[in-house]
């Protein structure tokens, strides 16, 4: 469903249906599988749009029985009660395990990607009357500045050219008094087991994706018994374990199946993807006082570093 008057409250200029779609910024924007099409390819994002478009339900809780998403996103530190009825923008949806939390909350909610994982998302959560799906480039998003209460973006900024630009791009956004929530990937200088994809990448990024996740579908459930076996060494099994990689959730209650699709799910989303730009913690916060934003944290997360702001009154 495409809400209109949110679009009017949020798009620079004005919004007019017509039978094919609608015109905004300027220029009629088709609408395809209630998708609003500011951009009409996955580009530098292929492998995201393979990825979950294969994996559309993998990672909704709702289906697979747990609540890792919903720990996820409890680091953004807002409730349900802060979303509804409430103006908010989620950037990189994928196939929408963050929509379907922000959709139930209530909210006024415009979701946007910038490759045709969209697609997965719209087939996952178009229920929502309250949701509003695009799929657009995150620095050349048509929304004025100031126009949402509440801005999302998880698991997107260090897959993009300028993880700082983006944020930049997505900061001014956020209306007086709002709030924004971001994650990326972290660069710490230290050594840890999750890091050795980056000796991989040179190679798998070079792949067609559609090979590269035909070659893990092939191998991962192979190798995953053994992986599990080496990784639960005590104290050395992470490290043992990391050189070949293998994302493993042999520590969380998915069933074996999940596990699985998982681990080639997860490992694919670490070799194939364009950009992966990690940030330091330092940088992040640097962000937030260029803003002038006094009313932030940033901190380590799960996914590497989150940052929470408020934007001054």
């Amino acid at each position: 469903m495409i809400d209109y008057s949110l679009l009017a409250d949020v798009i620079e200029g004005p919004v007019t249906a017509m039978e094919s779609g609608l015109t905004m910024t300027g220029r009629d924007v088709p609408v395809r599988g209630g998708v609003i099409r500011l951009r009409e390819d996955s580009g530098y994002n292929e492998s995201f749009a393979l990825q979950w478009n294969r994996f559309k339900t993998n990672q909704i809780d709702a289906v697979n029985g747990t609540k890792l998403s919903h720990i996820r996103f409890s680091e953004t530190g807002w409730t349900i009660d802060d979303l509804r009825r409430r103006k908010v923008l989620e950037a990189g949806c994928g196939a929408g395990r963050f929509t379907r939390i922000l959709a139930e909350s209530g909210a006024r909610l415009v979701s946007f990607d910038y490759s045709a994982a969209v697609d997965a998302c719209a087939e996952n959560n178009s229920h929502f009357d309250n949701l509003t799906l695009m799929q657009c480039d995150i620095f050349a998003m048509p929304f004025k500045a100031g126009s949402f209460d509440y801005v999302f973006c998880h698991g997107v900024l260090q897959h993009t050219p300028d993880p700082k630009a983006a944020f930049m791009a997505l900061a001014s956004l956020v209306a007086p008094g709002g709030r924004i929530s971001i994650d990326v990937y972290r660069k710490d200088g230290l050594i840890r087991p999750w890091k050795s994809k980056y000796i991989w990448r040179p190679l798998t990024t070079r792949m067609k994706p559609e090979t590269l996740l035909a070659f893990l579908q092939w191998f991962i459930p192979k190798w995953l018994p053994l992986d599990t076996a080496i990784k639960r060494i005590p104290r050395v099994g992470t490290y043992l374990g990391s050189f070949v990689p293998c994302w493993n959730y042999f520590q969380t209650d998915l069933s074996r199946e999940q596990k699985v699709a998982w681990a080639i799910m997860d490992t694919f989303d670490a070799l194939a993807p364009t950009y992966d730009i990690p940030m330091r913690l330092e940088d992040v916060r640097q962000w937030f006082i260029e803003l002038g934003w006094s009313d932030f944290e940033a901190r380590p997360g799960g996914n590497g570093v989150v940052g929470n702001g408020r934007r001054p009154v």
